[in-house]
């Protein structure tokens, strides 16, 4: 698979994501997955209480190189890195957002 194709193939599974995320119940709880194991700065399983606690904590504190592999998971739905930064970009999403959380 060349890289155009890889482009479009995310860009559609993007797509995908974001129909799912006007239905997606942000106070439904999530857990996060880690990617690959025993990698240098990977995060750990965690669960939240909230879908929204969960997308701030990976858009807002974790750094994207930690994300590597891993995934969100919301009501048997998986989202993965770029998913997860869509559904905190939603206008749908309810809790409060930082200015630029790259900084």
């Amino acid at each position: 698979m060349n890289e155009t194709q890889t482009v479009i193939r995310v860009q559609e599974l993007v797509r995908k994501q974001m129909e799912r995320s006007s239905v997606l119940d942000y106070a439904a709880p999530a857990e996060l997955f880690p990617g690959h194991k025993g990698g240098h700065g990977q995060i750990k399983y965690r669960r939240f209480e909230t879908a929204a606690e969960a997308i701030r904590f990976v858009v807002e504190e974790v750094p994207a190189s930690a994300l590597r592999g891993a995934y969100l998971e919301i009501d048997e739905a998986q989202f993965a890195r770029h998913e997860i930064q869509c559904l905190y970009d939603s206008e749908a999403y309810p809790l409060c957002r930082v200015v630029d959380p790259h900084q």
